[in-house]
């Protein structure tokens, strides 16, 4: 039995949204999203924690900057890595931890007018990788380090029926730079979701 997820040998990932069949009436459900590796294999999943009624209520009306957690799970359902999404009108944030409570660093979003901006924090707040999406790549995302590209997420397209009708969305991770370590490969795969769900999830009590 698998006992620890990694990403050391990755070069590239899909991170791919599953489609629930209410989302193709507007009705926003739990975000989940498939892991899988450049053979095609699922390696890993994702999922946004809240059930019940009250956290139905708060995904219609409040979207994005509801309170939230997401899961990540191994191909055999272990939990490797939690996120957290605290409460805020602005500047969102994802926290990661492992399952020991270790904390692994963030996605911050930042502020800006004419792009889509946050940065990687490490688990001590130090900004480590920063990413700027200018209006004209809207579908392109590049963490830089130091000044130099060592990660990109592009969102693939996924159909003109899943488009129009879901928030199914696939992205697709490249770790451009072999020297990157296994925690910043993780918190990469993390800022995929952060992406979808800030920039691409159905805004509250409005339509894509």
């Amino acid at each position: 039995m698998q006992t620890h997820f990694t990403l050391a040998e990755a070069k590239q990932i899909l991170v791919q949204q599953v489609h629930e069949m209410f989302e193709w009436v507007g009705f926003e459900t739990r975000n989940k999203y498939r892991i899988i590796d450049s053979q095609g294999h699922e390696i890993a999943f994702a999922a946004e924690q809240q059930k019940g009624l009250l956290n139905l209520l708060f995904r219609q009306w409040l979207g994005h900057w509801r309170k939230f957690d997401v899961h990540f799970f191994s191909n055999d359902r272990v939990i490797f890595m939690i996120g957290h999404h605290p409460f805020r009108w602005f500047f969102q944030r994802l926290e990661l931890k492992d399952t020991h409570g270790r904390f692994l660093g963030a996605i911050q979003r930042r502020f800006s007018i004419l792009s889509k901006r946050f940065d990687v924090e490490n688990e001590h707040g130090i900004v480590i990788m920063e990413v700027s999406s200018p209006i004209w790549r809207i579908w392109n995302f590049t963490f830089l380090s130091r000044g130099r590209a060592v990660a990109v997420i592009n969102k693939k397209w996924s159909g003109l029926f899943s488009e129009a009708l879901t928030d199914r969305d696939n992205f697709l991770i490249d770790y451009s730079d072999p020297s990157l370590s296994e925690t910043s490969k993780k918190l990469v795969l993390a800022a995929a979701i952060f992406v979808d769900l800030m920039f691409f999830e159905r805004k509250a009590g409005s339509s894509r």
